[in-house]
Parts: C-alpha cells; structure tokens; sequence
C-alpha cells in the first residue's frame, strides 16, 4: 500500500438499516494503537454503537502483533470500515511487509466517497536523519498528520464524518493551522449537510479563540461543558482534555460522555448520541 491508499472492508449487513429510534451513537477513542485489543473489543462491544471513529489504529505493525486492527475490531461488531494511513511506521514493519498507522471509521451502515486530507502543515519531527535510524525506539515515520472523510446515508439522511488527528509535537499554532485546514474543507458541503468532526486535536479546545473560529464555520461542541472531566490521562499522571467531538446540522447531542474509568488506552473514549 501506498500512503495515500485508503482500505474498505464489509461486515455490515448488504441492505440498509431502518433506525428505530431515530437516533445514532458514536464512539470517537484514540485507542493507541490498538495494544490493549481486547479491553477496546470489549468496551466497543458494550458500547454498541452505530459508528466507530478510531485514531492512533494500527495495521501490519509488530508491537500490535501485526493485527489490522480496524478490520478486526469491524469483523468482531459486524460492521463496515475504512481504513486511511496517517504514517508508515519504518521501524515497524519491513521493506516486503510494511507497517502502518492511521484513522479508522466503522459503521453499521455503508460508508461512500472515502477521502484523505493530508495537511499541509506538518511537523518535521517525524522525519529519519542519518544520525537518527529507522528503528521502533525512535519511532520514525514516512506521512503526515491528516483527517479521513467518509460519506455516510442513513435513512436519506447524509451524514459527512472527519476523522482527525492533529500533531502531538511543535506548538499549538501548527495545530491550530491543521484545523483551519479542514473547516476550510467543510465549507464545500451546504449547511443543509450534517458535518461531525471528531478525533484527537492535541489540545483544549476550549480556547475562547478557537470556540469562536469553530463556532464561526457552524460548529458546535457538545463536550464544551465538560471540560473540567479528563478525556487523556499522560504517562505521568497528568490529565488534560485533548479530544472532541463537534456536530453542524440538524442533528442534535444528547448524553455525551468521556468513559475515564476506561483504562484500555492512554485517552478514553467519547461516547455521543445524535438525534436525528
């Protein structure tokens, strides 16, 4: 695969699904790699949702013991997916069986129009020198921080998803350039279309600054007010609130809720009901 590949999968049910009541759950989880594969199948299974977004998911790397990890978590709750590459991980895989890392979206109805926004902006600390060589410890990589759009119709209702991962490294003014970039995308789709932004943005959003641009472009933030719970708890102890979920449209938050007590990956998952 190259990096600009984009994977999809099918174990959803062929036709489509009647959705009584008319609501849809999402789950959006930085589920770090995937190494705790099965306390993140477990939760997905209890969660029961209806669309999956998932970040930091790897595919064919040795530390994930060369798992797909999206395909499988999709095989295990039936459901249809795409995979995008964010980077290939150099000191992971092998010349003739590369390692990869990247967005993942998982839903219980078909996914269309699958796409790759690869920002412009990106950090240069990812990049192999020749006194830093491609090997695990060092973490080199090939690739860019991006977003992974999907296109998804339920009950003729179109749903446009962006699942994104904004850089952990270098200053927030380069995160904050990486989501200028995708509102900019956004602002193709009428304000008829239902937009959903979710992922890990590396910082708080709840930035008077930034509440205003999101606000701006239509936005809204459902986990603005509870920025004071924890969605990332760091290596050394520290919590911080670093992942979002934002909706524009009709569809209206109902319950949303950072699961902190989840302990399968060093952010936790959001958990959001849209009514429709």
């Amino acid at each position: 695969m190259s990096i600009d590949c984009i994977e999809m999968g099918s174990f959803g049910a062929p036709t489509p699904l009647s959705l009584q009541p008319p609501r849809l759950k999402v789950v959006s989880w930085n589920i770090a790699r995937g190494s705790h594969f099965d306390a993140i199948r477990k939760f997905l299974i209890n969660a029961n949702a209806d669309l999956v977004l998932l970040q930091e998911s790897d595919r064919n790397c040795r530390r994930t013991e060369h798992r797909n990890v999206a395909k499988d978590i999709a095989k295990i709750l039936g459901m249809h997916y795409v995979f995008g590459i964010e980077f290939q991980e150099l000191g992971q895989g092998s010349r003739d069986s590369p390692a990869y890392h990247g967005q993942a979206t998982l839903s219980r109805w078909p996914l269309a129009e699958p796409r790759i926004i690869r920002f412009r902006s990106q950090s240069k600390f990812w990049h192999s020198h020749w006194w830093i060589p491609p090997i695990a410890a060092f973490q080199r990589r090939i690739g860019g921080r991006m977003a992974l759009l999907t296109h998804l119709v339920v009950e003729n209702r179109s749903l446009m998803v962006y699942n994104l991962h904004l850089e952990s490294r270098n200053a927030n003014d380069l995160r904050y350039s990486q989501l200028a970039e995708l509102l900019e995308d956004a602002r193709q789709y009428d304000l008829n279309n239902e937009v959903l932004v979710a992922g890990d943005f590396n910082f708080d959003f709840t930035a008077i600054t930034h509440n205003s641009a999101v606000q701006k472009a239509g936005f809204e933030n459902p986990f603005a007010t509870l920025s004071g719970l924890s969605t990332i708890s760091s290596s050394s102890g520290q919590k911080r609130a670093i992942d979002w979920l934002l909706i524009r449209g009709a569809a209206k938050a109902q319950s949303a809720r950072v699961h902190d007590s989840v302990k399968a990956s060093d952010h936790y998952p959001l958990v959001l009901t849209l009514r429709l």
